[in-house]
């Protein structure tokens, strides 16, 4: 059993009300104790399909795989999509010293244990990919396969790039914190109004963001970080790694993009894979291209599906 952080003092959960008229996401909350904690997920698709794990990254929520999800459910997949805890329907830490890179691990891989959850195709993207890469690690048995896009395993040893230095500092000191249209400028194509709104929906008050504006001064981007020697050990396991691992990036997203060749030229599951740069989308490839993302990670399962 993964070990658990102290549950935190001081938590709020999302009243259901704020997530009533959504757009385009009509999927049903399942929830999970962990820790002290509610998680939630959504679970779609045929039971006795492949699974596929689908993280979200920061500040979104599940509502991030809407367009995804369709295409998948076509191919056959069953899709689970659980909300970080601090984010969607989940129970949100009001202290920003509750809100670790570690904790977050921690109670991501119990919640994956609780699930029961084996032959999963893991397919993340931004903090996804921090807290999912590390749940492949400390379980690998549950996986088949890894699909990553827009993300990876900082150690704090390579330079920051500028446009994560600018925003890790925004919010840190921004007394303004619009979540729905942060998302937006993550996105090569824009966002309607209603999606900027479902990006809100889960955080009404100041406290409920305190997950969202942590996080992004919990990435390792020196090498004095404490989760450094973490994330190096997971890269070292990652170098054994043999079964598929395929890289999806964007050709617009200014933190990560060429981050993939360090995966393609290292992982040994990551040879001979058809890796795929995503055009015209941004950070969010899954806003931009979400059915052409799907197609693709379908398709990596052997699964075939039309667009959504």
């Amino acid at each position: 059993m993964n070990p658990l952080p102290a549950t935190p003092r001081a938590v709020l959960r999302t009243p259901e009300a704020c997530f009533a008229g959504l757009s385009d996401f009509p999927y049903r909350p399942h929830y999970t104790e962990v820790g002290g904690l509610r998680i939630a997920h959504i679970d779609e698709g045929p039971r006795d399909g492949p699974t596929v794990l689908l993280m979200h990254g920061e500040p979104t929520w599940s509502y991030l795989y809407r367009k995804m999800i369709p295409v998948l459910v076509a191919a056959g997949c069953r899709v689970i999509a659980p909300d970080l805890v601090g984010f969607g329907r989940s129970d949100k830490p009001t202290r920003a010293a509750d809100i670790s890179y570690l904790a977050q691990v921690q109670w991501m891989g119990a919640w994956l244990q609780a699930q029961g959850l084996e032959h999963l195709t893991l397919f993340c993207q931004d903090w996804g990919s921090l807290i999912g890469l590390r749940m492949v690690a400390q379980a690998p048995e549950r996986f088949d396969r890894v699909v990553l896009a827009n993300g990876g395993l900082p150690t704090g040893t390579t330079p920051t790039p500028r446009a994560f230095k600018l925003w890790r500092t925004f919010a840190r000191y921004s007394p303004w914190f619009p979540i729905g249209l942060i998302v937006k400028t993550g996105c090569a194509q824009g966002l309607s109004p209603a999606a900027v709104a479902a990006y809100n929906a889960p955080f009404p008050t100041r406290a409920h963001k305190v997950a969202a504006r942590a996080l992004p001064t919990r990435v390792p981007t020196d090498p004095s970080d404490p989760e450094r020697e973490r994330n190096e050990r997971a890269w070292a396991f990652f170098k054994t790694w043999e079964k598929p691992f395929l890289t999806l990036f964007s050709s617009r997203d200014p933190i990560t993009r060429g981050g993939e060749k360090i995966w393609q030229t290292q992982v040994p599951g990551a040879h001979g894979q058809p890796h795929t740069t995503i055009r015209g989308a941004g950070h969010f490839l899954q806003e931009d291209r979400g059915p052409e993302v799907a197609l693709a990670l379908a398709a990596s399962m052997g699964q075939r599906a039309q667009p959504g």
